[in-house]
């Protein structure tokens, strides 16, 4: 069976959470991370990372991160 990646859907991942300090990227609580979604191309995934990023400007320690999916489904 042969799979097919289509090329022009490029998936990315935006999830974030509380570090456990600022010289890693290690949460302080796993369960606890904040899944904002899976969006179709990066521009609506940075667009969600933006507005997370700066709804949290308050907690230094909280973070958002885009995780592009498609590099990881690519063969």
């Amino acid at each position: 069976m042969t799979t097919t990646i289509d090329s022009s859907q490029k998936l990315h991942l935006v999830f974030g959470g509380e570090l456990e300090s600022l010289e890693g990227v290690k949460f302080s609580d796993v369960k606890g991370l904040d899944i904002v979604g899976i969006f179709p191309d990066f521009a609506s995934a940075q667009s969600a990372w933006r507005s997370k990023a700066q709804s949290t400007v308050d907690s230094a320690l909280t973070r958002y991160f885009i995780v592009h999916l498609h590099r990881l489904l690519e063969p």
